[in-house]
This record gives C-alpha cells, sequence and structure tokens, in this order.
C-alpha cells in the first residue's frame, strides 16, 4: 500500500437497520495523508429511525439464546478480519496510525469480539441464584425466588478518536452490549469514517449471515452535535457507552441525567495516570525508569487514555538522575503524526498552559508543527501542583510532568490531592514495602487499576481487567469499557417470584 491509490472507495453513507441510507449534507473526512472522501451527515431522524428498529429487534435479539449471539460475535470477527488490509489502509490514512498499529489494533478487536462469545457461553455472567420455597417456615412461608441478569435494551454507543477499531464501531462497548443481548446504535467518529464504514459492513455481513434482526446493529456518521444529542435523549435508548473528553462526555453525561428517565452515562473521560517512584526503586534504576518512561510517555504520540503524564519522585541526585534520563529519551523522539487537527491543536493549547506558569519549570521543550506534535517535559513541586488544579488536568499526547516530593509525607499527601483516575503506577523495590503499604489505601480511592513496576499504556482484554475509576476518569466507578466484567454495564438482574418454568427466561428455566 502506497498511501495514495486505495482499494477502498468509501460511499459515505449510514446503515440504519439493514439499509445504507445517504443524507441530505456531507462532510470531508480529514486524513492525515491520502485522498479525502465525502460523508453523509447523521440527522436526529436518521437517529429515531435506528432507535426505533434497535428496540423492534430487541423483542428477539434480547431473548435469543446465548449460543446464537456467539455465533454472531464470531461472525462479525471473521468478518472483521476478511477486510483487514482494506481497513488497514484507509484507517492508516485517516488516523496517521502505522501500519502495525492498525493490525494490532484489529487483532485486539477481533480478540474482544470472540471473547465476549466464549464468555457468554460459559454464562457464569447471569449470576443465576435460587432461593427454593418453604412453604412450611414460621412465622411466614417463603416463596420460590430465582435471579439472573437480563439485557437493558437498546445501548448507543460513541466511537472514540484514538482507537478507530477497538473503541469504536465494533469495540468494546459494542462487542459486550451485543453479548448482553442489546441491539446497539453507533454515532460514528468524525476523524475515521471511512474505518468505520468498513466494520459496519463487517457487521451487517454479519448480520445476514446469522439471521439477526436488521436493527440489531445501526451506524450513523457523526459531524454534527445534534447527532449525538439526539441519540442520548432518545426514550428507546437505555445506556450509554462513551470514550473521549472529559468536556464532551460531561455535557452529554448531564444530558443522560436530565432525561424524564435517566439513564447510565458509562463514560471513560481520561486521566493522568500518576507514576510514585519510590525512595529506593529511584536509587537502584532511577535512570533506567526514566528512559522506560520518555518511551511509553510517547507511545503512538501520547494518546492513550493510560498515557502516564505524571511523574511523583523525590527532591536530590538520584531524582535528577530520573529526569535527566526522561529528558533525554524524549529528545530522541521525533515529531509524531496526531490522529487529527484538532486533536493537535489541543495539544499545543494544553502545552501553553504549562509554559505560562511560574511555578513550573521547562526541562525538555520543543515546538510542534501541524499535525505533528513533539515531546515536553516540566517541572514542579509539590506545593505548587495541589494549589493549581489545572495542573492537573490532561494534556493529550507525548507531555509530561514531574512533580518532585521532599519524601513521604509530601507523597502521601499528593496522592491524596490527585482526581480519580484510570490508573497508577508504583515504582517500587522490596526497601520500599512500607512506604507502599502507606499509600496503598489511598491509592486504592484514586484508580481502578494499579500497577507496580511497569507502565500503563496496554490494557490487557481478559477478565480481571479495570479499565474505569473514580471521576472524572469514567463517570461510573464500579463499572469497565475493557474485559469481560464490561457485560454488566448492559444488564440488570431480574428476580422471579414463583414463576412456572414455561415463563421463565430460557438461561433460567
Amino acid at each position: 500500500m502506497d498511501g495514495t491509490t486505495p482499494n477502498f472507495t468509501p460511499h459515505g453513507k449510514h446503515l440504519v437497520a439493514g439499509d445504507w441510507v445517504a443524507g441530505e449534507a456531507t462532510f470531508s473526512s480529514e486524513p492525515a495523508h491520502g485522498p479525502a472522501h465525502e460523508y453523509s451527515v447523521g440527522t436526529p431522524a436518521l437517529v429515531d429511525r435506528a432507535v426505533e428498529a434497535a428496540e423492534a429487534a430487541f423483542e428477539t435479539y434480547g431473548y435469543l439464546g446465548r449460543e446464537a449471539r456467539a455465533r454472531f460475535l464470531d461472525t462479525i470477527a471473521d468478518e472483521i478480519e476478511a477486510r483487514g488490509a482494506q481497513i488497514t489502509e484507509i484507517g492508516t490514512q485517516e488516523s496517521g496510525l502505522p501500519e502495525a498499529r492498525l493490525n494490532g489494533e484489529r487483532g485486539r478487536t477481533c480478540g474482544q469480539l470472540r471473547m465476549f462469545a466464549e464468555h457468554i457461553r460459559k454464562g457464569d455472567y447471569l449470576d443465576r441464584r435460587h432461593d427454593k420455597a418453604l412453604p412450611d417456615r414460621e412465622p411466614l412461608p417463603r416463596p420460590d425466588l430465582k435471579m439472573v441478569q437480563r439485557p437493558i435494551g437498546p445501548v448507543a454507543v460513541f466511537g472514540a478518536s484514538n482507537f478507530p477499531l477497538a473503541f469504536s464501531t465494533a469495540g468494546g462497548d459494542t462487542a459486550s452490549a451485543l453479548a448482553a443481548g442489546c441491539p446497539v446504535v453507533v454515532k460514528g467518529h468524525s476523524a475515521h469514517p471511512g474505518t468505520g464504514e468498513i466494520v459496519a459492513e463487517a457487521i451487517h455481513a454479519a448480520i445476514v449471515k446469522c439471521d439477526m434482526p436488521a436493527g440489531v446493529f445501526s451506524l450513523i456518521q457523526g459531524g454534527k452535535r445534534d447527532v449525538g444529542q439526539a441519540l442520548v435523549q432518545h426514550p428507546l435508548i437505555k445506556a450509554v457507552g462513551f470514550t473521549g473528553s472529559l468536556g464532551g462526555g460531561r455535557a452529554l453525561f448531564d444530558l443522560c441525567a436530565q432525561r424524564d428517565e435517566p439513564i447510565p452515562f458509562f463514560g471513560e473521560l481520561g486521566s493522568v495516570n500518576p507514576m510514585f517512584l519510590l525512595p529506593e526503586a529511584v536509587k537502584a534504576r532511577g535512570a533506567e525508569i526514566g528512559t522506560a518512561w520518555a518511551g511509553s510517555l510517547t507511545m503512538g504520540a501520547g494518546q492513550f487514555c493510560t498515557n502516564p503524564g505524571i511523574a511523583v519522585v523525590g527532591t536530590g541526585p538520584e531524582g535528577d538522575a530520573f529526569v535527566k534520563a526522561a529528558a533525554e529519551g524524549l529528545a530522541d523522539v521525533s515529531p509524531q503524526c496526531m490522529l487529527t487537527q484538532g486533536i493537535a491543536d489541543a495539544y499545543t493549547s494544553g502545552k501553553s498552559r504549562f509554559d505560562g506558569r511560574n511555578a513550573v519549570k521547562p526541562v525538555m521543550t520543543a515546538e510542534s508543527e501541524g499535525r505533528n506534535a513533539a515531546p515536553n517535559l516540566y517541572e514542579t513541586d509539590a506545593a505548587s501542583y495541589l494549589q493549581d488544579h489545572a495542573l492537573g488536568e490532561e494534556v493529550f499526547g507525548p507531555l509530561g510532568l514531574v512533580v518532585r516530593v521532599a519524601g513521604a509525607d509530601d507523597m502521601e499527601r499528593l496522592a491524596r490531592g490527585f482526581e480519580g483516575q484510570l490508573t497508577v503506577t508504583l515504582h517500587m523495590d522490596e526497601g520500599d514495602t512500607a512506604q507502599a503499604q502507606r499509600l496503598m489505601p489511598v491509592l486504592e480511592r484514586k484508580a481502578g487499576r494499579i500497577l507496580v513496576n511497569g507502565f500503563p499504556t496496554g490494557v490487557e482484554v481478559c477478565d480481571s481487567m479495570v479499565h474505569g475509576g473514580p471521576f472524572p476518569a469514567s463517570t461510573n466507578f464500579g463499572a469497565t469499557s475493557v474485559g469481560t466484567l464490561a457485560i454488566r454495564r448492559f444488564l440488570r438482574p431480574v428476580c422471579y417470584q414463583n414463576m412456572p418454568d414455561a415463563l421463565l427466561p430460557e438461561d433460567l428455566g
């Protein structure tokens, strides 16, 4: 692939309940390289049509056996893989991400679908419970009670800018909702509409092969904000999955709460993912950690929600060695293409917040040009950080902040001052155990995932993973958007009392 003559030419339409529909208005894609294409702009009327079809489909799909849904998920994965070359080609053009990254992300996307297929085949997620009747119990008899998790209904999913596959059209939110038995309406992200279109074609092919109701999946392309607003406010939508910015997510979250029937909004809104470097680890290998941090901080141009943007380390020569190694590592990294021009502009704006503060010292800075982001490193002290809320706001891109602390008390005070995070990391050696034990009760309340001697960029898709955390990392700290536990977002427990077997769901009968 040379990036100039695509094998795939998008038709630019929406997929609404099995039909490819063109809109009256169009918007043009803004690829990092290669040709731009025209795509239909979504409308509230198309949203209404898609959601009505999803509600109709739920009456069938929500009551299918688990094996039928599992085959459907497996078939979607097969159809995505069959279109792998086209997905990679247009995905790299739209996002600027390298081929290896897109290929790996496609593997992760298909792996998620197959993981959820196996998960529902096993049935453990149903949390089935049965309390048998006790007719002779005194002073009152007990009825027969059975409980199982049931799907909630149509779900809205918003595609993410930084993961054109794994968090978008057929990503984790869609996979877990379909696994639960919930039809999905996706609002495509305007940063990668062609990628979304091909994946939607794959899902549509699986719908036809598996004889699923057409309304089980629809894709409405973006282009205007009223599409997202109409989707979360539609009375037939029962939950929303979102990955994106704090500002956009909070606005949609508020709309969900203001509905006549408020619904859960599962928003993953980003994080600065602080790392705490404990003294013995810094003494033994501070420079090594600094070099590795530079690599993690700039991976994918820093465009990961788990990007470790803040390092907390002690004052003194050993901490200085860590900072020096990190700066040298960042200086060796060339500017990288960001996902969109808008994201690149936001990165430049975020950097300017640090440049304009007297309490922040530039360690290694470089100017970004156009859509290409250069890495930057700054330093401040714990007191200044705690007094300035803006220093804790995520800068989406390869920018790092070192916060220097005077000792264990200073580090604990700083830890207590952090907002909710997706991840927190401890770099420690055996001699740091006592200080780590002191920090753990604080860190458990701050993050959904706590790491030791690693870097959070790289979220394993498995049963134990938690990708979420206290606000503002996510809007629901009891949920995860990665791993099999994600299915619980789109289920609710139903209790059946003295119910004849003929009326019970298949999973209880």
